[in-house]
């Protein structure tokens, strides 16, 4: 029992030395933290009163995201490729159709009807590449909203209020319902390369019936060679020829359609740029009743439409879009007058 009891007191004894150590300790311990902790404290409560509690964050800071362009907001059926570097309708299937035809029959002759020489493939690459570089131009679509009146080569002229597009519709432009835009000096809607006709791709298109033209009476010459030479060989008769040697007659058939579309389309041309004059407004009759203020003269407005330097384009479908780009461009205020004249 008094072992006991001298056992119980010194273990009192220990843990009343243990508590003051640990008090004294805690006490210095705890002087110091707070010493060096209040600096830190009052520093982040000084930025978190400057910042907003939305924007404190503990990761790095978020990049802005790039703005929208032009051809990702853009109201109308149009469809771009290439980073808005190429326009097109929205049914290619006729750009597919054509380009189908063409690498076919090009296909065809040159391994079946042509030698095999530099001279030839040259030839028709050369031709191909000028069909392929003429299908790049875009369509410019009017966005902007002019006055209700212009003055062109003296004679004043009302605008159309386009209720697609909400906007006054410049000189000669009209609405493509395919594509769902308005377009300047809109000439068609072209379905064999899926875009519309108009002032800033009417000179490629101009070139691409030429060259198109061009390739076809080639390969219609070439084959037709290639039939006499075959025969003057072998002393066949056409009918003969036609079952031992069938692609030739095929490509000379459908060169010879071919040849008389496109000479067709380029005499009707011929004649619109000479009255200075566009297919829809020739369907429409537009000048029928009154004379066309543009018309200055067969060479003249040959020079014009064909040589003289085109106008900025309206839009640049590459550039930041507005926000208020899909929104109404213009008004139906039926007063103002444009200060200039367009001739």
């Amino acid at each position: 029992m008094e072992r006991s009891a001298d056992q119980e007191r010194q273990m009192q004894e220990q843990q009343h030395h243990g508590h003051r150590r640990s008090a004294g300790t805690g006490g210095l311990n705890g002087s110091s933290s707070s010493a060096t902790r209040s600096p830190m404290r009052s520093a982040c409560g000084m930025l978190r009163s400057l910042l907003p509690s939305s924007g404190f964050s503990r990761g790095p800071p978020l990049s802005p995201s790039p703005p929208a362009r032009v051809h990702q907001v853009w109201p109308g059926n149009n469809v771009f490729f290439l980073d808005g570097r190429v326009i097109c309708s929205p049914d290619p299937r006729g750009l597919i159709l054509s380009a189908m035809a063409l690498l076919l029959s090009e296909w065809i002759f040159l391994d079946d009807v042509v030698d095999r020489s530099s001279a030839h493939g040259i030839l028709v690459s050369a031709s191909s590449l000028i069909l392929l570089a003429t299908v790049k131009d875009g369509t410019g679509a009017a966005r902007s909203a002019p006055s209700r009146f212009i003055v062109v080569n003296g004679v004043e002229m009302r605008l159309n209020f386009c209720r697609a597009c909400k906007i006054n519709r410049p000189p000669r432009s009209s609405h493509c319902a395919v594509c769902d835009n308005c377009v300047d000096k809109f000439d068609h809607h072209c379905p064999l390369i899926s875009r519309c006709i108009g002032l800033r791709n009417y000179r490629s298109y101009l070139l691409l019936l030429c060259s198109a033209l061009a390739f076809y009476t080639f390969m219609l010459t070439f084959s037709v060679m290639r039939i006499k030479a075959k025969m003057d060989s072998t002393h066949a008769g056409v009918f003969s020829m036609v079952r031992t040697l069938p692609e030739p007659f095929v490509l000379a058939a459908f060169s010879f359609m071919a040849i008389c579309v496109l000479a067709c389309l380029l005499a009707f041309h011929a004649f619109l740029l000479a009255k200075n004059t566009t297919s829809h407004e020739m369907e429409k009759g537009r000048y029928r009743s009154s004379p066309n203020p543009y018309d200055k003269g067969a060479l003249a407005n040959i020079r014009e439409c064909l040589f003289e330097k085109l106008p900025p384009p309206r839009i640049d479908f590459r550039a930041a879009a507005e926000p208020n780009l899909g929104q109404a461009a213009g008004g139906e205020s039926e007063d103002g007058e444009l200060s200039h004249s367009f001739s």
